[in-house]
């Protein structure tokens, strides 16, 4: 028998998708729990203009986007995800991105950092979820915002979101990365460690 939350769609245009349950949580400090009322949304650094959003405001007032995206854990184990969110690009280009950046560094609220190149980010219009297979995202699975981080491996799916950090340093490490894993993180066929 396979958990579903309520309101859990199992099928989108005819695909099957996986449990949200068949999402394990992988974190450095345990589950994070936020508070809503005073949570922020920064996007910083090489911006014209930091910006700080809600919740409401990053969900509310941006165009959001659905896409069916399979999430490979190194760990060996995947789930095939409706994922619902709103663009990274989106947030950068409001904050005016400067020329100069060309990476971008996310950081969560439990202190996990990873990073991935711009170029990367616009190119596969990478987004930011709120919502798996039509649920809201619970705490366990990442509230408020998850980075779907399509074609890479789970350790860049950051969860907990509190950060967007445009950058130039092509060389930042996050904390999987700064410990030996691959800053590519491209899934390769399989399943293994890059």
């Amino acid at each position: 028998m396979v958990f579903l939350y309520p309101g859990e769609i199992t099928q989108y245009q005819g695909q099957n998708l996986s449990a949200i349950g068949d999402v394990y949580q992988n974190a450095i400090e345990g589950t994070q729990f936020i508070d809503q009322s005073t949570y922020h949304l920064t996007v910083t650094g090489l911006v014209n203009q930091t910006l700080q959003y809600t919740y409401d405001q990053v969900v509310n007032n941006h165009q959001s986007h659905q896409e069916v995206v399979t999430l490979n854990c190194v760990e060996g184990w995947s789930a095939t995800i409706l994922w619902q969110g709103v663009l990274v690009n989106d947030l950068l280009q409001e904050a005016g991105i400067s020329s100069q950046a060309n990476t971008i560094i996310f950081h969560a609220s439990d202190g996990y950092t990873t990073s991935l190149p711009l170029d990367y980010i616009v190119k596969n219009n990478i987004m930011i979820a709120y919502k798996m297979n039509n649920v809201t995202l619970t705490p366990y699975i990442g509230w408020p915002f998850m980075l779907v981080a399509q074609g890479k491996y789970g350790y860049k799916w950051i969860k907990w979101l509190t950060e967007i950090e445009a950058s130039n340093n092509t060389d930042y490490l996050g904390y999987w990365e700064s410990q030996g894993y691959s800053n590519d993180a491209t899934v390769q066929g399989g399943i293994g460690i890059p």
